[in-house]
């Protein structure tokens, strides 16, 4: 039986741990190739020997995705060994902390917006012309309530993930008429590091799984998967339109 993402090339960042690492898991066992990105390289060796132990192929790239450049030369080692790409899955992102506005370090802030919207924009910089290369290019990004709650402390966060929002919107209404279609996600509280950083005396296990959301980002990051311009809530599943795409 032939798998769903069989012949396919997917990017995940944030590949070493929590939502990226279950869906790169997840994607490799449906058949894709996985190119998994993250700074920690003793996750993403642990998440390689998983995929291999399971029948899969994964090629690792270890970097900091403010290391804008080597997000180039990622975009050109995809070129040469295979010359599209089928799936992006921008996961990685960073809280910065919880503090009022004018408490926050310059440092700090632009740490946040580097990753969080900047490196997204490079890889969608670079990744764009092999996106455009596959039958089915898909673009999927993790986003979260805090773009539109801006609840007092998490203005770094808030604003950062707003940006990003805008930035994949922008992006659809670009690719309108290509194959490539672009969907937001919105995990809601689950049990990532990010989220104990954030609320560290909640109790985790009351909290979903990262693996529970993997397999909704598969169905979206699906070359069958036809729609477009919307957001993910997870766990309600409800998609909802983040701009009016033309038929």
């Amino acid at each position: 039986m032939t798998k769903r993402f069989e012949g396919r090339v997917a990017v995940v960042t944030g590949a070493s741990r929590g939502i990226g690492y279950f869906t790169a898991r997840a994607l490799a066992s449906e058949g894709a190739h996985v190119v998994a990105v993250a700074r920690t390289v003793g996750g993403l060796e642990e998440l390689d020997d998983e995929i291999r132990a399971a029948g899969g192929q994964a090629t690792l790239v270890p970097v900091d995705l403010t290391d804008y450049d080597a997000i180039d030369r990622l975009g050109a080692a995809i070129h040469e060994r295979w010359g599209k790409l089928d799936a992006l899955i921008g996961n990685a992102g960073i809280l910065g902390g919880l503090s009022p506005l004018g408490h926050i370090s310059p440092r700090v802030w632009d740490k946040v917006m580097a990753i969080n919207v900047t490196a997204n924009w490079r890889l969608i910089r670079s990744l764009d012309p092999l996106l455009r290369q596959s039958d089915a290019g898909r673009v999927v990004f993790l986003s979260s309530g805090a773009a539109h709650k801006c609840k007092a402390y998490w203005g770094p966060y808030s604003v950062s993930k707003a940006a990003l929002e805008a930035l994949v919107r922008t992006y659809v209404a670009e690719t309108m008429q290509t194959p490539i279609t672009g969907m937001l996600v919105n995990p809601g509280p689950m049990r990532t590091a990010m989220r104990a950083e954030a609320m560290p005396g909640e109790d985790p296990e009351t909290l979903p799984h990262p693996s529970e959301l993997a397999a909704s980002i598969l169905d979206l990051a699906a070359p069958e998967n036809q729609a477009n311009g919307k957001l993910f809530d997870f766990p309600s599943k409800e998609l909802r339109d983040f701009i009016q795409v033309s038929s």
